[in-house]
């Protein structure tokens, strides 16, 4: 994929109207609507300020949370987790699309701005319609949420060609929603079949950090590869034995590994699907000269609490009735080391539990040891990025992405059509 993308500053915006794409799906107090984190609102300040001031008219629309916009299918899926058939009625679903309007994003982005957002009662009808006609250079408006439109996730065309004409013939469309970049949505992609498609600041920063390191990194290239399952990581880990110079494995992936090669996991996380496969990258490191670094000793715990008994073991020592939550204090020395001296680090997924104090102590470890490094250091979204922010070590790494689907599949090497439909430079 090409990762050389034209951005906004590539393109004239001045007295034009544009549409512009953000990532504004952020969590809510489930009882209030309050937003409870503005991060994603706030990374969209940067491209929506240089847009107002080059004298764009700004069309801002996002998705939030998974609305069903078909009574129909919200009633049958509501059935399949057995609610009583009966109890579904037009009114209950209507809540759970109230729930999920763009009023508290919108009221948010004006504080955060310092100036009036206009938001629209629909996404491609009369008042987003009427609002948009209506739009002066330097004024932002907010789209209602996407996923209230039946087309959206089907990348309806029609909807698209709607969507993109709020812009007019010379307007412009702008991606900044790296979270969504995966998906070929109506707003993610299909409007750029309709409209000059270019990047925001955001999605140009994660194409300069991620495609940088998977294109043209600054070497030795480390890896470091954790969370649940092997399963999620497959074409990451296949991919980044291509480019990578070394592989750390950890989090609860690493039992599957463990047990691949004859270990005894206990009652750890496992994926007995995935044994063959375990072995299979085992032997692709060595036929390929990468280094690929597997745990020597865990923190394991006699139930998943954060109160739980814990002992060290070897790894592939661990008894029935315990489980895996942690890498050991060896482990975690070797990951630290393995760092230090290199030109490159790409972390995704965390070393253990690290929700649980007692067991975030590898994960600790590995983020402080990334701080002190003079490597690029990028963090893949997702856990990581949370861990990373959770643990105070967030403005000592050199990006954090935004999109933690997106960035996986990113790192496999796979297409996201919400990039490959922006205009090359």
């Amino acid at each position: 994929m090409n990762y050389n993308k034209k951005t906004v500053k590539d393109v004239n915006v001045k007295g034009k109207k544009v549409l512009l794409r953000c990532d504004f799906n952020v969590p809510q107090d489930k009882a209030t609507g309050a937003i409870t984190d503005d991060k994603r609102i706030r990374a969209a300040l940067p491209t929506i300020q240089y847009l107002l001031d080059q004298g764009a008219a700004v069309i801002a629309c996002s998705h939030l949370g998974k609305p069903e916009p078909s009574f129909d299918k919200w009633a049958k899926k509501q059935a399949e987790k057995g609610k009583d058939p009966a109890s579904l009625t037009k009114e209950k679903w209507e809540k759970t699309l109230e729930a999920l309007r763009m009023e508290p994003v919108a009221q948010r982005l004006s504080e955060l701005l310092g100036r009036k957002v206009i938001l629209a009662a629909d996404v491609v009808g009369p008042d987003a319609q009427a609002k948009a006609a209506a739009l002066q250079p330097g004024e932002i408006m907010l789209l209602q949420n996407t996923r209230f439109e039946k087309g959206e996730t089907k990348n309806d065309p029609e909807l698209a060609k709607a969507m993109a004409g709020l812009a007019g013939a010379d307007g412009v469309y702008v991606s900044d929603a790296f979270g969504a970049v995966h998906r070929a949505h109506a707003s993610t992609a299909g409007v750029a079949a309709y409209l000059p498609a270019v990047s925001g600041f955001l999605i140009q920063k994660e194409l300069e950090f991620i495609g940088g390191a998977l294109a043209d990194p600054k070497r030795p290239l480390v890896a470091i590869l954790g969370g649940a399952k092997v399963s999620s990581k497959i074409g990451v880990i296949n991919n980044l034995l291509e480019i990578a110079d070394a592989i750390i494995i950890g989090g609860g992936m690493a039992y599957t590994f463990a047990k691949a090669q004859g270990g005894a996991v206990g009652d750890s996380l496992l994926e007995r699907d995935w044994l063959d496969y375990c072995n299979e990258m085992v032997a692709k490191a060595k036929e390929k000269g990468v280094k690929l670094l597997l745990p020597v000793d865990n923190v394991i715990a006699d139930k998943f609490d954060a109160n739980a008994n814990s002992q060290v073991v070897k790894t592939g020592e661990i008894p029935d009735g315990w489980q895996g939550l942690d890498i050991g204090p060896e482990t975690t020395k070797l990951y630290c080391d393995a760092v230090k001296d290199a030109g490159t680090v790409i972390w995704n997924g965390p070393m253990g539990v690290f929700e649980f104090e007692k067991f975030a102590v590898g994960t600790k470890a590995v983020a402080e040891a990334l701080s002190k490094t003079s490597a690029i250091t990028i963090i893949g979204g997702g856990d990581s990025a949370a861990a990373v922010q959770q643990l105070g070590y967030a403005d000592k790494m050199t990006h954090i992405s935004t999109g933690g689907g997106a960035s996986l599949e990113f790192m496999e090497g796979k297409e996201l059509p919400g990039v490959a439909c922006l205009l090359d430079k």
